[in-house]
């Protein structure tokens, strides 16, 4: 079994190509998705107070970690290493008046497994559907025949996106990185 919480070295870094650059600034839609609390969340309404939601493809379980080929796509490995590292400046960013929220493309009650697993203390986002993803026009990928969602993050103040952080690389750090931005940003 593969170590979820170790990030191998040698990994591909991801490039930017320019996928995020009209999400800076823009309205968040006002869009339903389900959480691992079993509830909607309106993304506009949410959007209003300062607000951190955080992508990943997709997350390994304790039989299943990680597809043969997955850790040679740019980008893809580190989806437990990132939600972790939430996890563990999650009192950080609640000290800045910011949520936090993670999100995939992955089902509610798959995302609750992990969640329940990794002591994760904010709940995550579904957009299985892909309502968000379509209406944004978030970068995607197809790996297995399973499409998901690039890695990346977003500042959310006010209804806007007010900072997008893409591509995030190492995913391990991207906690770090965004909270070290909101401190620089007050």
């Amino acid at each position: 079994m593969k170590d979820l919480f170790t990030l191998p070295e040698n990994l591909p870094v991801p490039q930017d190509d320019g996928a995020c650059n009209h999400l800076h600034n823009i309205k968040m839609p006002s869009i339903n998705l389900t959480t691992t609390k079993n509830r909607e969340v309106n993304l506009n309404e949410l959007a209003q107070n300062p607000t951190v939601i955080f992508f990943y493809p997709r997350t390994g379980t304790l039989t299943d970690p990680t597809a043969d080929g997955w850790d040679l796509i740019p980008g893809a490995r580190g989806c437990t290493p990132q939600s972790c590292g939430f996890r563990d400046l999650y009192s950080e960013f609640k000290e800045q008046g910011f949520n936090v929220f993670g999100a995939s493309t992955q089902s509610t009650e798959y995302q609750q497994e992990f969640v329940k697993r990794n002591h994760i203390p904010f709940e995550i986002l579904s957009d299985e559907k892909f309502l968000l993803t379509e209406k944004l026009k978030l970068p995607t990928f197809e790996f297995n025949n399973q499409r998901l969602i690039k890695r990346m993050a977003m500042v959310l103040n006010h209804g806007n996106i007010v900072k997008v952080f893409y591509p995030v690389f190492p995913p391990d750090k991207n906690a770090e990185v965004v909270l070290e931005w909101i401190k620089q940003a007050e």
